[in-house]
Parts: structure tokens; C-alpha cells; sequence
């Protein structure tokens, strides 16, 4: 029995035959136009408004994380940029499908080169523009074939509206060629809980439709052509797992009874009654981008207010950590800032950008503070990409003038936990945001696959931050808490509680495995594991060190 290596997501396992995913539409001809131009655009625009509307009721059916995703390439369907490109290209005798492909293409190649978060919906461009031509051509959109048994699905990639809308009766795992731990498809395969194993080079020429494999997300591998033994195993460890994920709900903890706060990572208000269905015990991480992606200008203040304030109320007398605006350079915002950077991911971004327009800062504090005094949640309010101790000062300095009553700080920025020691002074906690402190430390960017491998917050490097942070926010008494997608790793939770972690936030659907996980470690053992992983000299080695 042979194996193929990838990134796991989540701690599943599955055994089923393959189902791989069709190859895409070929590309359009170059025959000339021969139609009218004006009834092509005609055509192409009535193709797109059907792709768009496809997607948004993809969206509606789907909600959560899936729901943001696929509105969002719905909205690229209806860019009207897209549009004019087309008419351009109609207009110089390129016939519909091909001035639609190219049109894509051309956008398509411009976020891949902004890389970071641009580039990575890139894959959702391809997606529309194959739905589109699917219209013009009058032929099905590729998609996930139709099956009448369980099937581990197998692709290079797989787009939005392909995941969202997975039969989850027969879909036991996921597969790709591509893509990293932070890639649409491992977003989606942790807020669906299935297994999945990312990045898998050379498994499309490996496997062949209705093969026998095991997909193993703890380990990371996929094994091919299992015996009966292992066929076995591997349905009892999916049972028992899937049984305690069923447990009934409780508050966080280990076993002896150490508290754990188990929280949840929201992108609007959408997500509150998910995330307390799941016994989330709060927010650990609300993302505000919601209200300003895709605007011309900032939201008002009164509009803010009523957004916060539907989140808080969801949670009263919990806990609610608000992100304020994440965006810049990556994720550009004409108001905020329209210049062009080489070095995006290293440009005005996070509380860089923010202090550069201070007026839009000043408002949405203005308004989460309105929103604190209309609930009662207990609101912390962070800034992202801080840095150092002035850029806290600065932060906390602001938000208490607010009138917020907890101020602190995102660890995403190597910087800021060689200085723990002086951030825990100023800040009233510090939450770690593993996905970009992984992306800082590796100098590997979090959506490029091919360099997939170093993208892991397994990395002794980056557990050796984190351990700085929990150390200073201990020696200070201040909360250090974790929010990126690390925590939604059972086994890694239990190392970033070892660590120092004094709560853990998450996608809604992993509360229940990471609840069950935590239960079987004490404190002291959640140290020793910790004190292996980082004495381990790669990922890999922390992994096994830990699981041994």
C-alpha cells in the first residue's frame, strides 16, 4: 500500500472509491465573429446575468462561510468591467465565447499578479468564465459528477459553487492537486467537517476513478489500494470521531477542568445563529470587511452600528472580539488606498492603512462603541497587523478615547512576539492570528501551492512565537488568545493551549472536535506535547512528535 503527501485539513478519515472531477471546457475556438456584435454582447450579457443569479441561489442554499464565497463570485459575473472588455473584443471580430474566455483571462491574470488574497480568487474567475461559456455553448457547467455511492472526490482544484454544494451524504472526502491550508477548498472542508487533504502533487496521473483509498487528514496522506485491515480501521476511527463529534455541548475545557473558551470566527451577522448552535461559547474573531469590500466609500457610521450591533446581540453576556478593517494592499479599498505597490503583502495594510485615514478608523470605533452601549456582549476590539509597542499604544490609545472599554492587539507580524513583553503592557490582550503569522515567519505566501508545504503553523518557528506571546500575556496577566484556522486542528489546539493560549477561536463546525480533543489531555500533558513540538526541527517532525 503506497501513499501520497499533502496538507491535512481537520483530523478525519475516509475510505472510499474515487470520483474525479471532469476535465474542464475546452478553450473557444478563434473562428471570427459572425453574428452581430451588438446581439453577441446582447448574448454574452444575458449569460452572465444567468451565471450570477445560478450562483447567488448556490449562495442563498449553501450559507455560512460557502454563502460569502460564491455571492462573491457572483458578483464577479456581474462586474460590469468584465463587460465592457467583452464588448471591446466583440467590436475587433472575436466571436462571443472567445471575447468572454479572454475577457476573464485577462482579469484573471491581473489579480495573479497582485498576488495574497487577489490572487487566490483568481481560481474563482476561472469558474465563471467556464460558466459562462457553458451558457453560450447551451452545454452543462463542469461540475461534480452525479453518484450513487459514497466517493472521495478528486480534483485539481475545485471552485466555490463546486464545494458549497456538495451532496454530503455521499462526499466522504476531498482531494486537490493544488491549493493550500488557507485555500477556498480547505475553508470549505472545515465548515462542511469533511476531510481533506490539500495539495496532493502528482495525485491526478496517481489515482484513476472508482481506485480504493484512504484519506487520512490527521496525517496528511492518501493511501492507495488499502488492504481489508486498514479498510476496517479506518471505518471504526471515522465512526468513533463522528460519534464524539455528536456529544453533547459543553464549555471548553480539559480534563482536569481546566478552562478552555471555545469560540467562533464570524464574517457578519449571518454567521451568529451557526456559531451558537454549535455551542460557541463567543466570537473570537468577527470580521468586518464585510461592510466595505465592494463599496466606493466607507459605510456610515449609523450603518455600522446596526451590523455590530446584530452580532452582539446574539451573544449576551459573552464574549465578542471585533477585527476592525483588514484591507489594504491585498485587499484594495479606493478610499483607503489606491496606490500601486510592488509588495503587497508587505505594503499599507492592516493598522498601517488605517492610521493613514484615520476619519475611517475614528468611525468604526465610533460605531462598535455605539454598539456596545445598545447590548450586552462583552466587546474586545483588535487591530490587525500590528507590529510593536507604539503601533499598540496608538491603537489603545484611540479606542479608550472612543469610549471602548477593552483594546487590543492581532499577532500576525513576527515582530510583535519578539516584543511581547512590551505589547502586554499597553494592550488589553493580544489574539494570535496564525494564517498570516505562518505567512510572515516562512516568508511562504498562504495562497501559492507550490509552497504549500511551508505554509504549516506546525512549523517549530511559528509555535516558538507563540509560546513568546503566551509567556508575556502570562507574566502580565493579560488574555493571549488564538483565531486563526491553527486552532481548528485538534491536535494543534491542544499544543497552543500548552503553549499558553487562554482561548481558542474557529470555524463554527470545528467546535465539537476540538471540544472532545481538549477533554482527553490535562494541562501538564498539553505542555509536555507542546514542549515536543518545539523541539521538533520541522513540521512534520512536530506532527509525529506530538501524535507519538
Amino acid at each position: 500500500m503506497s501513499a501520497l503527501s499533502g496538507v491535512g485539513v481537520g483530523r478525519g478519515i475516509a475510505a472510499a472509491k474515487v470520483l474525479k472531477m471532469p476535465e474542464p471546457l475546452a478553450p473557444p475556438s478563434d473562428e471570427p465573429l459572425a453574428a452581430d456584435a451588438g446581439a453577441e454582447h446582447q448574448r454574452v450579457q444575458a449569460a452572465l446575468t444567468e451565471v450570477a443569479d445560478d450562483l447567488n441561489a448556490r449562495a442563498a442554499a449553501a450559507g455560512g462561510d460557502a454563502q460569502q464565497v460564491l455571492e462573491a463570485a457572483a458578483l464577479m459575473a456581474q462586474d460590469p468591467a468584465i463587460l465592457d472588455d467583452v464588448r471591446s473584443r466583440l467590436d475587433v471580430g472575436a466571436n462571443a465565447e472567445k471575447a468572454a474566455w479572454d475577457a476573464y483571462a485577462a482579469f484573471r491574470d491581473m489579480l495573479t499578479q497582485m498576488g495574497g488574497y487577489m490572487a487566490e480568487r483568481a481560481t474563482d474567475l476561472d469558474d465563471v468564465a467556464q460558466r459562462v461559456v457553458a451558457r453560450l455553448r447551451g452545454v452543462p457547467a463542469p461540475g461534480v459528477p452525479a453518484s450513487d455511492e459514497p466517493f472521495v472526490l478528486v480534483a485539481r482544484d475545485l471552485a466555490p459553487a463546486d464545494t458549497a454544494t456538495l451532496d454530503l451524504e455521499q462526499t466522504l472526502a476531498l482531494v486537490t492537486e493544488d491549493g493550500g491550508p488557507t485555500s477556498h477548498t480547505a475553508i470549505l472542508a472545515r465548515s462542511k467537517s469533511l476531510p481533506a487533504v490539500v495539495g496532493v502533487v502528482g495525485v491526478l496521473d496517481a489515482v484513476a476513478d472508482g481506485q480504493l483509498v484512504i484519506v487520512d487528514a490527521k496525517a496528511g496522506t492518501v493511501a492507495l489500494d488499502p488492504d481489508d485491515a486498514s479498510v476496517t480501521a479506518a471505518g471504526a476511527e471515522r465512526a468513533s470521531r463522528l460519534a464524539a463529534a455528536s456529544a453533547p455541548i459543553t464549555d471548553g475545557a480539559l480534563a482536569d477542568g481546566t478552562k478552555v473558551p471555545l469560540l467562533a470566527n464570524v464574517g457578519s451577522g449571518k454567521d451568529a445563529p451557526g456559531a451558537v448552535e454549535a455551542g460557541a461559547e463567543g466570537v473570537g474573531l468577527f470580521r468586518t470587511e464585510f461592510l466595505f469590500l465592494g463599496a466606493s466609500a466607507a459605510p456610515s457610521v449609523e450603518e455600522q452600528t446596526a451590523a455590530y450591533t446584530e452580532v452582539l446581540r446574539a451573544f449576551p453576556g459573552k464574549k465578542v472580539v471585533v477585527r476592525v478593517l483588514d484591507a489594504g494592499a491585498d485587499k484594495p479599498l479606493s478610499f483607503l488606498n489606491d496606490a500601486h505597490e510592488e509588495n503587497p503583502a508587505l505594503g499599507l495594510r492592516g493598522i498601517r492603512a488605517l492610521r493613514a485615514s484615520e476619519q475611517i478608523l475614528r468611525d468604526q470605533l465610533t460605531a462598535l462603541a455605539n454598539a456596545q452601549a445598545a447590548t450586552e456582549a462583552e466587546l474586545h476590539v483588535m487591530a490587525p497587523m500590528i507590529a510593536d509597542r507604539e503601533e499598540t499604544e496608538y491603537f489603545v490609545a484611540l479606542g479608550k478615547e472612543l469610549g471602548l472599554a477593552s483594546v487590543g492587539a492581532m499577532a500576525e507580524v513576527p515582530s510583535i512576539a519578539v516584543l511581547a513583553d512590551q505589547v502586554t503592557e499597553v494592550a488589553d490582550f493580544v489574539s494570535i492570528g496564525t494564517n498570516d503569522l505562518t505567512q510572515y515567519t516562512m516568508a511562504a505566501d498562504r495562497q501559492l501551492g507550490s509552497v504549500a508545504a511551508l505554509q504549516d503553523p506546525w512549523h517549530p518557528a511559528v509555535l516558538r512565537l507563540v509560546k513568546m506571546l503566551g509567556d508575556a500575556g502570562a507574566a502580565a496577566g493579560k488574555p493571549v488568545g488564538v483565531c486563526g484556522e491553527a486552532a481548528a486542528d485538534p491536535a494543534l489546539a491542544v499544543v497552543l493551549v500548552g503553549l499558553g493560549a487562554t482561548s481558542l477561536s474557529m470555524s463554527a463546525s470545528a467546535i465539537a472536535e476540538v471540544r472532545a480533543e481538549l477533554l482527553t489531555v490535562t494541562l501538564e500533558q498539553a505542555k509536555e506535547r507542546a514542549a515536543r513540538a518545539l523541539a521538533a526541527s520541522s513540521a512534520a517532525q512536530a506532527r509525529q512528535a506530538v501524535s507519538s
